[in-house]
């Protein structure tokens, strides 16, 4: 079983990705789009934690009706350059109120957990060739942030003369 960060600390991974139609396997799930789409009532009655990856061209509008069904959403980064995921992270949070455990996967490294902590994500898989222990650092670059986000809801300037 292959280990994550979340909620700041190195744990186990407890969820198999599952990307191919199929049975489902006795543990914590999370399936691709296109099998929930096509197994939606079998997944839902997995009797083990569920969720759902999302690649970066399809839109977290496709899963907004389950959100409460779902433990887990994880947001694929197959490229560094490729920031769809951080808007989908502040979707999911704001717009749409979930509360679950937000994963990033792909592409992901020390230098991009902070930014992508603000977003909303508490949970990241990071890339095979990177040390978790050194990874982990990332999250405290920064001690003080100016901008509001998911993770500080009011900027410098407020929180100073509050």
């Amino acid at each position: 079983m292959p280990n994550i960060i979340k909620d700041g600390a190195i744990v186990a991974d407890s969820y198999q990705v599952i990307v191919e139609a199929g049975s489902l396997p006795n543990n914590d799930i999370i399936v691709s789009l296109d099998i929930w789409l096509s197994q939606k009532e079998a997944v839902l009655a997995h009797p083990y934690k569920k969720g759902v990856m999302l690649k970066p061209d399809q839109h977290p509008e496709a899963i907004i009706e389950s959100l409460t069904q779902l433990d887990i959403i994880a947001l694929d980064f197959p490229a560094f350059a490729d920031g769809r995921g951080y808007s989908y992270a502040v979707l999911l949070r704001q717009r749409y109120g979930f509360t679950g455990e937000l994963r990033a996967t792909g592409d992901v490294f020390k230098d991009n957990l902070f930014y992508l902590k603000r977003c909303g994500f508490n949970s990241f898989a990071v890339r095979a060739d990177k040390d978790l222990q050194v990874s982990l650092q990332g999250l405290t670059d920064f001690s003080e942030v100016y901008q509001a986000s998911i993770d500080q809801n009011q900027p410098l300037y407020r929180r100073r003369f509050a």
